[in-house]
């Protein structure tokens, strides 16, 4: 089941609009709209909760980063080379 809809009015710069209108595809500019909304509303959350829990534990070192970022990498390489279960 869909989400009920409204229609709203936007202003944003031409270029952009164009942009966005040429890569729309089928589905069209104002589902394309809503998708680039609701990815940014999901950034904007997670930026809260990494506030939140940096205020609360500290924040999380550059290293501690790298070393989640190498892990993932790994598993995904060792998914597209049909280990699914590694990780």
């Amino acid at each position: 089941m869909s989400e009920p809809t409204g229609k709203y009015s936007i202003t944003m710069p031409r270029d952009i609009a164009e942009a966005a209108r040429s890569r729309s595809g089928p589905s069209g500019l104002s589902a394309y709209v809503a998708a680039a909304v609701a990815r940014q509303i999901e950034r904007d959350n997670l930026s809260e909760l990494i506030q939140v829990a940096e205020a609360e534990h500290g924040p999380i070192a550059d290293d501690e980063v790298q070393a989640l970022r190498d892990q993932l990498n790994q598993a995904r390489q060792g998914q597209a080379h049909g280990g699914a279960g590694a990780a």
